[in-house]
């Protein structure tokens, strides 16, 4: 069944109304799913496999790594879905309940399938045992990353798939292999198949697929750092050019900088200040330098400031 590409939203509803009703049966489902969630990012689907020429293997299912064991011994895995510096993805599928008649992970009794107290994981979404399951896939993916050829490097990201219900992200910028961390935080790592409604997830998922490097925060970071060392040049250069001495800029500057500081680590309240200075761009800014003295008295004295209307500890902002 050919999908709709790109941001077609009636295609992306039909995506997850069609997958949403797949049953447990992860080995049958999960290469259609992927390949046609290719379609809804509009991502390119995975090439043809080339056999036993792992080279050439960058960007396929069921790409083979070798165990090397403690032993002397090897033997062979299988990556579900591979692409070189980007992700290695492990596919399960899971079931809404438990019947008679659910296929149970490998090695999940059939008590824990019931979402009882079996101690190993079972395919029952929302149960203890589903999430003792997913993070057993999480494991079994490091362990993929880990067999890969070392001059392939290891991806970033590890995909965690329920064909048909959710996805898990993990990444690791450093690309060192070792230290998987829910991206881009232990609270929203975990995307469910109704959140591909949503622009910004399709493109999360996009950019893993095309650019991983991209969602790296630190580069965020350092591009923000740069914008605002940029304009705090600027903004220099403009107070000296009316005249106002260097130091007495630099000091200013400093000042200032702290006091947002201050702001984001509640010395005072957060907010508190960025209102303030909205309310100086909005009624004038002759009342700024009024408005910033008063404030700056106070943090060093303590007390309830009039410019914030807000009460503040007492602390040195020099």
């Amino acid at each position: 069944m050919p999908m709709p590409h790109g941001n077609d939203s009636s295609g992306v509803q039909e995506f997850i109304a069609r997958w949403k009703e797949s049953g447990a049966a992860e080995r049958a489902n999960y290469q259609l799913f992927l390949s046609e969630l290719c379609d809804v990012l509009g991502v390119e689907r995975p090439a043809p496999s080339r056999g036993g020429d792992d080279d050439q293997n960058a960007y396929v299912f069921e790409r083979t790594v070798i165990f090397n064991n403690p032993d002397g011994t090897s033997n062979k895995g299988r990556i579900d879905l591979y692409k070189r510096g980007c992700f290695v993805l492990e596919a399960k599928q899971g079931s809404d309940k438990w019947t008679p008649a659910t296929p149970l992970l490998a090695g999940v009794t059939e008590a824990a399938a019931r979402g009882g107290k079996g101690s190993r994981g079972a395919a029952v979404r929302g149960t203890r045992g589903w999430d003792v399951a997913m993070r057993s896939a999480r494991g079994q993916a490091e362990q993929y990353v880990r067999a890969l050829p070392p001059e392939e490097g290891n991806p970033p990201f590890l995909v965690v798939v329920d064909v048909g219900y959710s996805f898990e992200l993990y990444s690791d910028f450093s690309r060192a292999g070792k230290t998987y961390v829910p991206f881009p935080d232990a609270r929203s790592h975990r995307i469910h198949i109704d959140d591909l409604t949503r622009e910004e997830v399709r493109e999360r998922l996009r950019r893993i697929w095309t650019d991983p490097a991209a969602l790296d925060p630190s580069r965020h970071s350092a591009r923000v750092t740069r914008e605002a060392a940029g304009q705090l040049a600027v903004l220099a250069r403009s107070l000296e050019e009316s005249g106002y001495g260097a130091e007495r800029v630099a000091s200013f500057l400093m000042r200032a900088i702290f006091t947002m500081f201050a702001e984001d680590v509640h010395l005072i309240p957060p907010g508190s200040f960025t209102e303030a200075l909205k309310e100086v761009r909005r009624d004038g800014v002759e009342i700024f330098p009024h408005m910033i003295g008063s404030l700056w008295s106070t943090m060093n004295a303590g007390g309830f400031s009039t410019v914030i209307k807000k009460h503040v500890i007492q602390f040195n902002y020099c």
